[in-house]
């Protein structure tokens, strides 16, 4: 596998995927009861857009930093510019947060964080990033491995009752991603039915997704909603247009917290064309 994230930090992907994670882990952590967080793609953890790999492609240009320029006024967007603000005050001006640095920041001392990569130098990189972070495990290895061994989480003996996995894989073989990774959601279900799972996904052709969507609302679960930003018009095979989360037993009123953040990143990231879209695949009971 050759993906490096670094290519496509803080691309409209990246302000999409995280703005979803930070609203998940804010409803998450409403309840007092501790939880478990497993990022199973979770990269180096930490970006650096002055870099020579985010220079290749100033893909980041076109979103978190059309963002910041936007200074929007949506709540959770500026929840997400207040995170990223919060990162760059303890690790540059440049620096951009993966989504294992943005766990580290949103959840809390009792709560518990699983990190795993498959390619050693991230990796390692990962590792050096959370050196001193007691509440999170580094795991150098298969992030749909770690989902069997982790699920359903434990705190010593005793079971822990709430959790998110997000899963953010590179999509190299598109249709086999798809299948290994709902074929993962699915065995993390029998485990741990109760958890939240997230499942970020590209656009190119929207008509392509029409069998990953029938399977993912198969899925043996409660509820599972899709949030996904276009910021181009679905017209071409070639170019990621757009991304999407898959939120299989999503917190209660997800929806409509995420509804006027989409709108206004469309807004904000999109060209002429560009658009939003919430979709209950299984509406909750």
């Amino acid at each position: 596998m050759n993906y490096r994230h670094a290519f496509h930090a803080g691309n409209h992907a990246d302000v999409l995927k995280h703005v979803v994670l930070l609203a998940l882990c804010d409803a998450l952590v409403a309840k007092p009861a501790p939880l478990f967080a497993l990022d199973t793609h979770a990269g180096r953890g930490l970006y650096h857009l002055s870099g020579a790999s985010a220079q290749r492609t100033g893909e980041a240009d076109d979103g978190i930093a059309r963002l910041i320029a936007e200074s929007p006024r949506e709540p959770l967007l500026r929840r997400y510019l207040e995170a990223v603000a919060a990162c760059r005050k303890q690790h540059g001006a440049d620096a951009y947060p993966g989504s294992p640095w943005l766990l580290a920041h949103a959840l809390r001392d009792i709560d518990r964080i699983a990190c795993c990569e498959v390619q050693p130098e991230e990796a390692k990189a990962l590792q050096a990033t959370f050196s001193g972070e007691r509440r999170l495990r580094v795991q150098a290895g298969d992030g749909y491995a770690a989902m069997r061994a982790l699920l359903p989480p434990r705190d010593g003996e005793a079971r822990v009752g709430r959790g998110l996995v997000l899963i953010d894989p590179p999509y190299e073989t598109q249709l086999a991603e798809f299948d290994d990774a709902l074929a993962a959601i699915r065995d993390g279900l029998r485990r741990f039915p109760q958890g939240v799972f997230a499942l970020w996904y590209p656009i190119k052709l929207r008509r392509s997704l029409g069998p990953f969507q029938r399977r993912a609302a198969d899925l043996p679960a409660k509820s599972a909603l899709l949030a996904e930003l276009m910021v181009r018009p679905d017209d071409s095979p070639l170019r990621m247009n757009g991304s999407g989360l898959l939120v299989v037993n999503p917190p209660w009123q997800l929806d409509a917290v995420l509804q006027p953040a989409l709108t206004a990143l469309a807004g904000a990231l999109g060209e002429r064309g560009a658009g939003a879209r919430l979709h209950w695949l299984r509406s909750p009971p």
